[in-house]
């Protein structure tokens, strides 16, 4: 994949997935949470210094077309993330929110993605830094930048499990039991 074509797909790929949750957002009325855990910010905080890791090295790298592998690799990630994200959010609607709280009238989503991952949010965007690592990934940051992005996802998967359990008891770890976190069939 030639340099400039790559920069085009990042970008292209990158407002498709964003696009999902500024469509909902719009139609979502503004709700106030009745219940927000902030100790999630902590893991929005380690998945983005995941991504910047990911997408720091010199000019070089941007200058440098990819081999094919890398660009089908990166481009399958891409496609399947961009999916999950706007079926994710149209399934979730007006729960969507950037942190992790509960609404009044929270419901627990089983359907959609939500029947195969119990997070497809943070499985579309594992898909999206895998997605930039086959694209544009240079060692050693790439791993580290991985590494990043599971602990915040983690952290932030654990928080919002703590939430959906709080209010929804057995209903929820009967799910949790039997819908994997944010990689399919990993538990």
């Amino acid at each position: 994949m030639r340099p400039e074509i790559r920069l085009i797909a990042l970008v292209a790929a990158w407002f498709a997935w964003v696009l999902p949750f500024a469509i909902n957002r719009r139609k979502a009325a503004a709700k106030t949470a009745a219940r927000v855990d902030p100790r999630a910010r902590w893991g929005i905080v380690l998945e983005m210094i995941g991504f910047g890791l990911v997408y720091m090295h010199g000019p070089k790298v941007w200058a440098t077309p990819i081999q094919p592998w890398r660009a089908g690799l990166g481009a399958i990630f891409g496609a399947c993330a961009i999916t999950l994200a706007w079926t994710a959010v149209g399934h979730l609607g007006k729960q969507w929110r950037f942190d992790a709280g509960l609404n009044v009238d929270h419901e627990l989503i089983q359907t959609g993605a939500y029947r195969v991952v119990r997070h497809p949010i943070y499985a579309s965007m594992l898909g999206m830094l895998l997605m930039v690592i086959g694209w544009v990934g240079t060692l050693p940051a790439w791993p580290v930048g991985l590494a990043c992005f599971v602990v915040g996802t983690e952290i932030r998967v654990r928080v919002e499990d703590a939430l959906l359990r709080e209010r929804f008891g057995d209903r929820f770890t009967a799910w949790q039991h039997t819908v994997s976190a944010y990689v399919p069939f990993v538990r």
